[in-house]
């Protein structure tokens, strides 16, 4: 493959999309995170570079993924002070495709900065979680000017088992805000359910097999039902994300002068327990905060 493929943000699902684009034939050439060991590791495994500075990681690219935390890292690495270290410093030609999810304004804010520096900047904002980046089977929303997405098609499809054009920037950003938005709902409800089916000493495994034959099926019962139940909470989208994004909708939704009490309620359960030390659970341990006899406390 003639582009050489940066990454910056190497955790759970940067590190497993870099993988992929190795396999596929991409010469991965450079690797920056905040996280030293973890980027020189990931290096050592693929055969790059860690980078001490972005501005390296841009040296060393065509292509620069970024997987970053939210708006704060965001503009650590594209608008810092001036004279601090930037992905955009001679940075002319170069694409940037942004998979974190943070506020649709900032990812229109890094694209005006881009295209100021001479380069193209695309939103890539994924619905899938970790097993889904190794595979190579991510479900990606792309948001940006339809040239740059064009250019950037090529590798997406390596990533992706489906995409979808959304629009300008912003606008992607906005659907997957609302992705994770319906998701954490439906997540909490889900713990509800299961708690007072538990509490009522109904055999869960029975309610979930209802659950997916009737109204109560969905896509967050497949994924977390048995794992609330047996108290599973291996990360693979955390509480503390869950949070952030819930946040990043309600934005929208003040901004857009809507009420929406459900998705409030959810984000004070998650703030609950990010504020209880258990943000590093997955989303599924909200079931720790419904559950009778379970809690912060009985955290596994």
């Amino acid at each position: 493959m003639p582009e050489k493929i940066g990454f910056v943000g190497v955790g759970r699902m940067g590190a497993n999309m870099a993988r992929r684009l190795k396999e596929c034939g991409y010469a991965v050439t450079a690797v920056y995170d905040v996280r030293a060991q973890a980027a020189q590791e990931l290096a050592k495994e693929l055969g790059a570079e860690a980078c001490a500075t972005l501005a390296r990681v841009t040296e060393l690219s065509d292509v620069v993924i970024t997987v970053v935390t939210d708006d704060k890292s965001m503009h650590a690495i594209y608008a810092p002070p001036k004279k601090a270290d930037s992905l955009l410093r001679n940075a002319q030609g170069r694409l940037f495709i942004n998979c974190a999810t943070i506020s649709p304004k900032v990812h229109v804010e890094v694209e005006k900065l881009a295209k100021k520096a001479g380069a193209e900047s695309l939103e890539g904002c994924m619905a899938s979680s970790i097993t889904q980046a190794r595979q190579g089977t991510l479900y990606l929303m792309c948001g940006g000017a339809e040239a740059t997405f064009k250019r950037a098609k090529p590798i997406l499809e390596k990533l992706s088992a489906s995409m979808r054009y959304i629009g300008p920037s912003g606008k992607a950003a906005q659907v997957k805000a609302l992705v994770n938005m319906v998701m954490n709902i439906n997540t909490a409800s889900l713990a509800e359910g299961l708690a007072l089916g538990d509490a009522l000493k109904l055999d869960l495994a029975t309610l979930r097999e209802v659950f997916s034959q009737t109204g109560a099926a969905s896509r967050v019962l497949q994924t977390d039902g048995e794992d609330m139940q047996n108290r599973e909470h291996s990360c693979f989208f955390s509480s503390a994300h869950a949070a952030k994004d819930s946040g990043i909708a309600l934005q929208l939704a003040k901004e857009k002068k809507l009420n929406l009490p459900l998705a409030a309620a959810t984000k004070k359960q998650y703030d609950r327990m990010v504020k209880a030390g258990l943000g590093e659970l997955d989303k599924s341990g909200i079931a720790e905060l419904t559950f009778k006899g379970r809690g912060p406390r009985k955290k596994k």
